[in-house]
């Protein structure tokens, strides 16, 4: 089923966006994965990045949470600068305590779902809302089975993740960054791990987020899902933005030939 368009606000300068990236690079050794990449998305923007495997999309991703430090460039969130410093030709972060705070912001979800094994699935959504934020264990339970309610797990509290389906430990990852209030939601191939069977249990989640305005940004092979829920679409190739625009303009095709070669080897329905 196709969503009704997503309505938000036109680009503006005036506006503040949720996280903003000027000049990025990223290099391994002499491997220069990303070479400056200016993005910026606005709140309440779901934005789609696109691209072949190894043209740096998850690199991307993980350089705006800072789960790999950037080679040069600056980010912004919410309009505030991460404070960085060079080093041995990368930047490091200079404040750490600017970063942990900026982090409470900014949740990401992983392909490969990083749920602790040891702990329930009830303790997983717990732990950093307990131990790093210092709220109280009854407030943070009644959180949490609100949220696990919400993804369609409330019956699986008491589970361990390895009693989980793959779509299930997916819906309990995105619980557990949800706990967090985040303003903003990264995701990092969250389906490429499942089973395909299981692919649109997660996509559903996901869709009723972006209903609710969410801001997210996304790293997706699931072209059908990015072409229905997005606002915005990024394409990268080679380490660069190719192409850049809405869903319609896009997957109409004849604005870019390289895009229009990247989406020939899907089916759109």
């Amino acid at each position: 089923m196709t969503c009704a368009p997503r309505r938000v606000a036109a680009a503006n300068t005036a506006v503040t966006p949720a996280i903003e990236a000027e000049g990025l690079h990223k290099r391994f050794g002499n491997l220069e994965v990303l070479k400056n990449v200016n993005f910026r998305a606005n709140d309440g923007e779901v934005v789609s990045i696109l691209g072949a495997s190894g043209s740096g999309k998850s690199t991307f991703l993980r350089c705006l949470n800072l789960l790999e430090m950037p080679s040069a460039g600056q980010l912004r969130i919410f309009g505030e600068e991460v404070q960085l410093r060079p080093v041995g030709g990368n930047l490091r972060i200079a404040d750490r305590k600017q970063v942990d705070r900026l982090r409470t912001q900014v949740a990401m979800v992983f392909q490969n779902f990083c749920l602790w094994s040891h702990m329930t699935v009830l303790d997983n959504l717990m732990e950093a809302p307990v131990h790093v934020q210092r709220r109280s264990r009854a407030e943070v339970r009644d959180e949490a089975e609100a949220v696990l309610k919400r993804v369609g797990l409330i019956e699986r509290t008491r589970a361990y993740p390895s009693q989980l389906s793959g779509g299930q430990q997916q819906r309990a990852a995105i619980a557990r960054a949800l706990i967090m209030k985040p303003r903003v939601l990264l995701f990092d191939e969250p389906t490429s791990a499942l089973d395909p069977e299981l692919v649109g249990e997660v996509l559903k989640v996901m869709r009723d987020l972006a209903e609710e305005g969410r801001t997210m940004l996304i790293v997706t092979h699931e072209m059908a899902f990015a072409r229905d829920v997005s606002s915005r679409i990024l394409f990268l190739e080679n380490g660069q933005i190719g192409a850049e625009g809405s869903p319609r303009q896009l997957f109409g095709g004849g604005v870019n030939e390289r895009f229009d070669q990247f989406i020939s080897r899907f089916n759109q329905g």
